[in-house]
């Protein structure tokens, strides 16, 4: 059964105001400008300068309704999607719905690492399609996930920065399409620990054997086996862009615009490559932000929308790839 498509009404956007250049990093790592630029395209990211996940949530998914024209009692269900919550409890999508005063709506949060807002769109897409009640959905993506980040490993702390974006779809009358796929023996790639299991009855012996599973990285800080990571990435985003294409029963070449998850210049190129596509079909702002997790993505359309680069009629194609390992990809066409 083919479902109904996405209508994207409104986007938004927000930017911690603390801008980090590869030249901050010289002053406490072995490190250039030079060597982050070659290997990775960022040139600067935005930080948290103390904003909790939920208040950058709040300023996008503010901004986002704004967009869309509509009163925010409108919305019926609201997606949140972050690895990064500021609290295990309550839901992040509770600490929304409150902030933004929306009553009688229901709140979900997801938790699918990099590619998180793409499923948020496809889950947004079969609630439209399959619930008279859900006619407006907000989907919030936000990640502070540098402070998940070491700061002694130049390997990684420079790859990220903190971001939050937010979309408002309703019901599309054009079909849309997705793939997901989720490679969990994978898992052990990357990864970051919470609190521990512990109580005054456990025994320290047992937790200890349970946490030899999962062994590195310090504390809470994230484990990434880079080179693995690369190569999953740069066979993932391809397939993908191919699996969905094929499911909608086009080329790749047809698509007018590909929004890719910002982790790595080298992967975009290398995707582009391996499709036979042009760069300039990539829309690509990881210079000015690094890798925000599942921020990126929603940042991305955003900035599209604003500067009208979302034509009606335009085939969009979403494409996300992360910790789990997690792949997936949503197409959908540009209605007004």
């Amino acid at each position: 059964m083919q479902l109904a498509g996405i209508k994207l009404i409104g986007t938004g956007r927000y930017l911690p105001q603390r801008t980090v250049s590869n030249e901050d990093f010289t002053r406490f790592l072995d490190t250039s400008d030079e060597w982050i630029t070659t290997r990775t395209g960022i040139r600067q990211r935005q930080i948290s300068n103390g904003e909790p996940t939920w208040y950058m949530g709040l300023k996008a998914a503010e901004r986002a309704i704004e967009d869309a024209g509509i009163d925010p009692q409108e919305i019926d269900m609201l997606i949140s999607t972050s690895v990064t919550p500021d609290y295990a409890f309550p839901a992040q999508s509770n600490l929304l719905l409150e902030r933004l005063g929306i009553r009688g709506a229901f709140g979900i949060d997801i938790q699918c690492a990099c590619t998180g807002f793409v499923f948020g769109v496809d889950m947004a897409r079969r609630y439209l399609a399959t619930q008279e009640d859900v006619n407006t959905v907000l989907i919030v993506s936000a990640e502070n996930i540098t402070k998940f980040a070491d700061y002694a490993d130049r390997s990684t702390c420079v790859l990220f920065g903190d971001a939050a974006g937010a979309a408002v779809v309703q019901r599309g009358e054009n079909p849309a399409y997705s793939f997901f796929e989720t490679q969990g023996e994978g898992a052990e790639l990357m990864y970051a620990h919470l609190v521990p299991p512990g109580n005054p009855f456990s025994d320290p012996e047992q937790v200890e054997r349970y946490a030899e599973l999962f062994p590195k990285g310090e504390g809470h800080y994230m484990y990434m086996n880079g080179s693995e990571v690369y190569k999953y990435a740069t066979r993932a985003l391809p397939d993908a862009v191919e699996r969905v294409c094929a499911k909608a029963g086009i080329a790749p070449e047809e698509i007018d615009l590909i929004v890719p998850h910002q982790a790595n210049l080298r992967i975009l190129q290398t995707a582009a490559k391996n499709l036979g596509l042009p760069m300039e079909k990539f829309s690509i702002n990881i210079d000015r932000y690094g890798n925000t997790s599942s921020a990126c993505i929603p940042v991305t359309l955003s900035e599209l929308r604003e500067s009208g680069r979302l034509r009606e009629g335009d085939r969009v194609l979403l494409a996300g790839f992360g910790a789990g390992l997690i792949t997936g990809a949503v197409l959908f066409e540009v209605e007004r």
